[in-house]
């Protein structure tokens, strides 16, 4: 049996975060390890907490983005409730809030001023648009980062754009500044100082926007929304079968194309056929390439259809649904999911993608009540009983 230990065991995080950017970095710090202490207001706490009661009775956003955490409910608007988080933030490793641009300043929160204090420290600022700029205090939710990145202008179909169906800004964003305490970690193992770390919404999605930014930059247009179809490669797209369901197939190379006209359309002459036989031939006679692979999938059953493609060689998907992937085999055959403590039970959540097959798995610790730890937290600074007694009375704490 392995004796590795998880790898940020032993790191501490203070959390001042809310919706689900800034959580969704610090549970992957808690996955792996870390002491993640999340900072709540005493008045309702993360106000991701009250978006839906769709996870039998709490939000399905907290469940997803606050286990292994623990919930100290601090009125940071008073100065003692203050003056306990910067007693927290002095004994941690890491740093990380996403308040309103400017907020984290006027409480002297903000990555500059902790790190200058605590020279060990990595602060992160997570933020909708940056510290600088004309955007800098603009109010950056998920959908409208979504529409200054350019991200609904590629989504969609060629009538209708659309967002994405998951707050992608916001996840990109966590995930950045999930990678930027990875690595100020390492920074500070070599030299011994921590530091500030800046990550915005817009830049996260922008650099997500690669491919269509080069595309549109270089090539002179950006990519048409093309609903399931690709923009630039054919046959790609969803083809419907007898019994319902929607088959996805991509044909990546001229190579695939030929095993895919021989051994799933029955039609081998298309491989030399020169309105089929390159992928540039094939996109521009889209509808043509795709009233033949249509044909030829309409007669199958979607299980037919993805067997006979799998045999090919050809790369094949079916469309799921939400509780499709929720019993997807290829989940359970590989025991991704493990029960999560709640204040109502256990949950169902999947492990983490990061996988250590030397090593203990990820920390699937409990989903915290609004201020269940302040109490063993506050005693952990010192704090007496009585002024724990006295500060809940004066409303500082919950």
């Amino acid at each position: 049996m392995s004796t590795q230990p998880l790898p940020l065991e032993g790191v501490t995080v203070v959390a001042v975060e809310q919706a689900v950017a800034a959580p969704f970095a610090t549970r992957q710090l808690a996955d792996l390890g870390a002491r993640v202490v999340k900072i709540e207001r005493p008045d309702g706490g993360d106000f991701a907490r009250g978006y839906d009661t769709a996870a039998r009775g709490l939000a399905s956003h907290f469940v997803w983005c606050n286990r292994g955490k623990e919930s100290v409910a601090i009125d940071l608007k008073t100065p003692r409730g203050l003056e306990l988080v910067r007693r927290m933030v002095a004994g941690a490793d890491v740093f990380v809030q996403n308040l309103a641009q400017g907020a984290a300043a006027r409480l002297g929160l903000d990555a500059a001023t902790l790190c200058a204090a605590h020279p060990r420290l990595i602060a992160v600022d997570v933020s909708g648009y940056g510290a600088e700029g004309p955007y800098a205090h603009k109010r950056a939710y998920d959908m409208l980062v979504q529409c200054e990145a350019g991200l609904v202008s590629v989504t969609g179909t060629p009538d209708h754009p659309v967002k994405s169906g998951i707050p992608a800004a916001d996840i990109a964003a966590g995930m950045y500044a999930f990678s930027g305490v990875l690595a100020a970690l390492v920074r500070r193992g070599t030299t011994g100082r921590g530091g500030p770390v800046e990550v915005s919404l817009l830049d996260s999605l922008a650099e997500w926007m690669g491919h269509p930014l080069h595309h549109g930059s270089h090539g002179g247009t950006a990519p048409a929304r093309t609903g399931l179809a690709h923009a630039v490669i054919a046959p790609y797209d969803a083809y419907p079968t007898a019994d319902g369901g929607l088959v996805l197939l991509s044909v990546q190379n001229d190579r695939e194309w030929r095993r895919l006209a021989e051994q799933v359309l029955g039609r081998p002459e298309l491989a030399e056929d020169p309105a089929f036989a390159t992928n540039a031939a094939r996109v521009a006679g889209r509808g043509a390439t795709d009233t033949a692979v249509a044909a030829a999938l309409a007669p199958l059953t979607a299980p037919e259809a993805l067997a006979r493609l799998d045999a090919a060689g050809v790369a094949c998907a079916r469309l799921n649904s939400v509780a499709e992937l929720a019993d997807h085999p290829q989940l359970t055959a590989r025991d991704r999911w493990r029960p999560v403590d709640s204040p109502v039970g256990p949950l169902r959540s999947l492990l983490p993608p990061i996988v250590f097959p030397d090593g203990p798995e990820p920390r699937m610790d409990r989903i915290p009540a609004l201020g269940q730890d302040t109490d063993e937290i506050l005693g952990e600074l010192g704090v007496s009983e009585a002024e724990v007694k006295e500060l809940r009375s004066a409303g500082v704490i919950a």
